[in-house]
């Protein structure tokens, strides 16, 4: 029985060292935007929830309005660029909408994430950005255009 019960512990620090090495590697990998982290059709998904939740305050456009900074072009480059995805995501999460904080589900932050990143020219892929800030974190913003 003790065999057992050690074979289980060594095996379940196995297991736990071998997933924290695999997170490493793919945060090491350095994934970025320009690797199509999205899809068109989480997007267009974004787009209808951008429509409802942001756009009354960043405007149609993304382009910003009074006290709500612009989502796209020159102004989204320098305040994101470097910064990764699930920061972005955290910060849509946690203080937007302005006069409904935090009610929005993650699956509609990363879709709005989505849409922000497709009105910015990048690349869409063929996998939907996750909802889970853990592995947005290790998807870097990167505006260069190729």
């Amino acid at each position: 029985m003790r065999i057992s019960a050690a074979f289980i512990v060594v095996t379940g620090l196995y297991v736990a060292a071998a997933a924290t090495a695999g997170r490493a590697a793919i945060a090491q990998e350095g994934k970025t935007t320009q690797d199509g982290v999205y899809t068109e059709a989480q997007a267009k998904r974004g787009e209808v929830a951008y429509g409802q939740y942001c756009a009354k305050c960043h405007g149609p456009d993304l382009s910003g309005a009074d006290a709500a900074p612009s989502l796209t072009g020159g102004d989204f480059n320098v305040g994101w660029n470097d910064l990764t995805a699930g920061d972005l995501a955290d910060r849509i999460r946690t203080t937007m909408p302005a006069d409904a904080v935090g009610s929005l589900s993650r699956t509609d932050v990363a879709d709005i994430v989505a849409f922000i990143f497709a009105k910015d020219g990048l690349p869409p892929g063929q996998t939907e950005l996750p909802a889970q800030s853990e592995l947005l974190k290790q998807i870097k913003i990167n505006t260069a255009r190729k």
